[in-house]
């Protein structure tokens, strides 16, 4: 039998998903690749779809009047793709909800055609009280640009699912 072979010839599978509550590491720098450009057409549907009518998103002729002389992209959708960015690494499966967001700030503006990459700083996880198996993690995510500027700054609590395996492991424990 192969490595690739499961028990009785099954082929063996991994199934892509984000991180277990358990596997949280405090203090530890999540680099998000690849990044993600931003263009004038995600920017315009976006702000449409949002029916956010600012004209620095949608009018380049109003924009160029303005202090940046272009059109920014919206920064409802810069925080949406920074979070997006994350989601592979960290809760593909295994976030239950958002619990919030705190000090969201945007320190400079996203032009069409920036690039920006992400990375989250793991704050604090601790075990929830009401809720076995699961827990919550404070999560400090950064977007820059392709230079390296921060464009964009969140602070995000969730509620993620602890292992199973390890969490029936641990109530078992407890109950013996």
């Amino acid at each position: 039998m192969s490595d690739a072979q499961g028990p009785a010839g099954a082929e063996r599978r991994i199934v892509q998903r984000g991180l277990w509550f358990d596997e949280l590491e405090t203090g530890v720098v999540y680099d998000h690749r690849p990044g993600r450009t931003m263009t004038e057409a995600d920017n315009v549907l976006f702000t449409t779809l949002t029916m956010n009518t600012q004209p620095l998103h949608l009018d380049r002729a109003w924009s160029e009047t303005t202090e940046f002389g272009e059109p920014l992209v919206n920064s409802m959708h810069t925080l949406s793709t920074l979070i997006g960015l994350s989601v592979s690494q960290l809760t593909l499966g295994t976030i239950v909800a958002n619990l919030g967001f705190s000090e969201v700030a945007f320190p400079a503006p996203v032009r069409h055609g920036d690039t920006i990459y992400a990375e989250t700083r793991v704050v604090e996880a601790r075990a929830s009280r009401s809720r076995p198996g699961q827990g919550i993690a404070t999560f400090e995510h950064l977007a820059r640009n392709q230079h390296g500027e921060v464009v964009a700054k969140a602070v995000r609590q969730v509620l993620m699912r602890a292992n199973p395996e390890t969490a029936a492991e641990q109530a078992s424990e407890a109950g013996a």
